[in-house]
């Protein structure tokens, strides 16, 4: 009935919060030793350029083999990044661009005896009378879980997610020591400010680990999106804390579409971004996580999509101010979008209205034109834009990012992120027009 047992030998995870620590805190103290290193082999002659490539590869080894054995908050933190590397000048994203690749789609398994101990907890001691097959090989691993797959005694298949024992724990660790670490990873966040991102991913921690609520995300959106032509949401059988079954999703990965013809890029990257808009208008969600690896392209051509842990709640959809914010921006009335910007509380200091406009230009950009060609060297030209203005004096210092936008500007940033991994070119303000409230008025 059951899928072989999984008894491949497996490196042990370091669980406590002590260990968890330790491997966490091994980054600043590693960051330090290669700038002392660095600094000697530089006094006695050594080629600077030449070092600098060799610390950058150092740090990157270091980073991503410390996230990508744990689980919880340092794994799901190092997936964030992941989607930023387009934002890095080649010369810095090379050297990461293959850990980051594998933080994108994989975490160390549970031993299968820890599988099923799960399971009795969740579902009772004949859990297995549940199902006719059930594989203990997980068919995918994320930050806080992995999914198995399994048929229903009624024929269908499911996906069992299935939540790491103690994963409630290490993840309030994680993401306590990561707000230690920003000095270290802030170079490869794009300018992202990785302190915010880390207490805006603590503050949601309750109900990321609570799947009963993640299960009633994803029925909402489920509902909202039945039958339709583009998207594919899945169903939801049961749920409890720690353990979720729905239908299952055949598809390919959406970052495997960077390989694919213009034409499928186009068509597929479009379906991505529409979806992350549509959300709050015909579900009053906000699907909060853009990472790819939470998106399907189906055999039909729909865009599945799946992990509605992370939400905002938007009844009312995207703020009404959103739209006619952008319009005033496109029209280069910098006085009544700083305005605007300042009503809604992202002004901190006074600013000028000509630089704040100048500033935001990256975000504004892609909606200027009916088409637009997100690519690698576009998104790195707004790195350099916007880090030069992140100094003391700088525009971005005046700025601020009211609680009810945080997670908006963290899909709005990952969503441009994920377009230009995939060398997109889309109508971009063609979906603004279409979802954005206040757009014509």
């Amino acid at each position: 009935m059951d899928g072989p047992e999984h008894t491949t030998e497996e490196r042990p995870l370091p669980t406590s919060s002590l260990a968890r620590a330790s491997r966490m805190l091994s980054l600043p103290l590693g960051a330090a030793g290669r700038q002392a290193v660095g600094l000697g082999r530089r006094l006695l002659g050594a080629d600077s350029e030449q070092v600098d490539s060799e610390m950058r590869a150092a740090a990157a080894e270091q980073l991503f083999a410390v996230l990508g054995e744990l689980k919880g908050g340092a794994m799901k933190f190092g997936q964030a990044l992941s989607m930023f590397e387009a934002f890095l000048p080649e010369e810095v994203a090379k050297p990461y661009r293959q850990h980051l690749a594998k933080l994108q789609d994989s975490a160390p398994p549970l031993p299968s005896s820890r599988v099923q101990a799960v399971l009795r907890n969740e579902l009772g001691p004949r859990w297995r009378e549940r199902f006719t097959s059930f594989d203990l090989r997980p068919a995918a691993a994320a930050s806080i879980g992995q999914v198995h797959r399994a048929v229903l005694t009624n024929g269908a298949p499911v996906a069992v997610k299935i939540q790491y024992p103690g994963a409630d724990q290490a993840l309030r660790s994680d993401l306590r020591q990561i707000e230690r670490l920003a000095s270290v990873v802030a170079p490869l966040a794009g300018g992202v400010d990785v302190v915010t991102m880390s207490r805006e991913l603590a503050a949601r921690i309750s109900e990321e680990v609570d799947y009963t609520l993640e299960a009633d995300n994803q029925s909402r959106a489920a509902t909202a999106f039945a039958g339709d032509s583009e998207f594919a949401v899945p169903r939801v059988w049961e749920a409890t804390n720690r353990l979720l079954i729905s239908d299952w999703l055949d598809g390919r990965r959406l970052s495997s579409v960077a390989d694919a013809p213009a034409i499928e890029r186009n068509r597929v990257g479009l379906s991505y971004v529409r979806f992350l808009f549509a959300g709050p208008a015909r579900a009053g969600l906000l699907h909060a996580d853009p990472h790819p690896g939470n998106y399907l392209v189906l055999p039909d051509g729909r865009l599945g999509v799946v992990d509605f842990g992370l939400v905002a709640r938007l009844p009312d959809g995207l703020p009404s101010a959103m739209g006619r914010l952008i319009r005033l921006a496109i029209a280069d009335d910098a006085d009544a979008m700083a305005t605007g910007l300042a009503d809604e509380g992202f002004v901190a200091r006074d600013v000028d209205a000509r630089e704040l406009l100048g500033y935001l230009e990256p975000f504004v950009e892609p909606a200027r034109y009916d088409e637009f060609h997100f690519d690698r060297e576009w998104m790195r030209a707004q790195f350099l834009h916007v880090r030069g203005s992140s100094n003391r004096d700088g525009v971005a210092m005046k700025l601020t990012i009211p609680p009810v936008y945080a997670l908006i500007h963290r899909v709005w940033l990952g969503g441009i992120a994920v377009l230009a991994q995939l060398d997109v070119t889309a109508g971009f303000r063609g979906v603004l027009a279409e979802f954005l409230p206040g757009w014509d008025d």
